[in-house]
């Protein structure tokens, strides 16, 4: 039987999957997943249009502590925008528009995920 981590764990990769499937959808070239430097991880950095966006994926299997966006605290929002500076340093001096936004998945027992995309959520 798989640990508690473990069954987090893959409720988190598959949420990340989900929102990277979604992204494309949406007409996102999705360009890195799960970047990291000592600092922390990004989990989607996307090109879209002519904006680079970094992508927080929250999963949850219930919304009973909130729901997956309600997540992102400020405190989170502040690092990821740390992380996105470093970054772009490293990777793309040069880039025009930034954003960040937040992909909040929501797994069910049953049935599809389902997905809140929030632009530009910090």
């Amino acid at each position: 039987m798989a640990s508690t981590y473990e069954q987090r764990r893959a409720v988190g990769v598959h949420g990340e999957n989900v929102a990277a499937d979604y992204l494309r959808a949406q007409g996102m070239q999705v360009l890195d997943r799960n970047w990291r430097c000592r600092w922390g991880e990004i989990d989607i950095v996307a090109q879209d249009a002519d904006a680079l966006v970094f992508c927080e994926v929250k999963t949850r299997r219930t919304t009973a502590y909130g729901t997956p966006s309600e997540a992102v605290t400020p405190q989170k929002a502040a690092r990821l925008r740390r992380l996105a500076g470093l970054y772009l340093a490293e990777h793309r001096p040069h880039a025009g528009l930034v954003r960040i936004d937040v992909v909040a998945v929501l797994v069910p027992a049953r049935g599809a995920a389902t997905v809140t995309h929030v632009v530009g959520a910090a």
